[in-house]
């Protein structure tokens, strides 16, 4: 299997961004995404809450991948059961800079406001984004 390392041979962490309710299809998208990130050895990061986050979360898991979740909230008991790390911010909102600065890519499925805050800070720190049936933004 080959695994997907920095310089340094440390696992990738990868942010995958996107909604708490998405459509089925997303749901499924993301799944498989947390999967193919897990057999490629990379860690994968979200928000830790619901719905792609959850779904990514499952995906990674099943592929005995590693999670973090970084929670906008003060309580670890707000992850979804598929988080492996809880972060608490206690930032809200705030913390979805920190989530797309965790990753040194960041793949978007579906989304709403929330999802394209973060798409906006990734692309303003200059972390490639792959969007996946997201935000339709053009290249700079």
């Amino acid at each position: 299997m080959n695994t997907i390392t920095d310089a340094n041979g440390r696992p990738l962490i990868i942010a995958v961004i996107g909604g708490s309710d998405p459509p089925r299809r997303a749901i499924e998208l993301a799944e498989e995404v947390g999967g193919e990130l897990a057999r490629a050895g990379a860690i994968v990061a979200c928000g830790g809450l619901g719905g792609v986050m959850e779904a990514v979360c499952r995906g990674a898991k099943a592929a005995g991948g590693t999670t973090i979740g970084i929670l906008p909230g003060d309580d670890p008991a707000g992850a979804n059961a598929y988080v492996d790390h809880a972060i608490m911010t206690g930032m809200g909102y705030a913390r979805n800079a920190i989530v797309v600065k965790t990753g040194r890519a960041v793949i978007a499925i579906d989304g709403a406001y929330g999802t394209l805050s973060e798409i906006g800070h990734a692309l303003g720190d200059g972390t490639p984004v792959i969007g996946l049936e997201t935000w339709d933004l053009p290249q700079r």
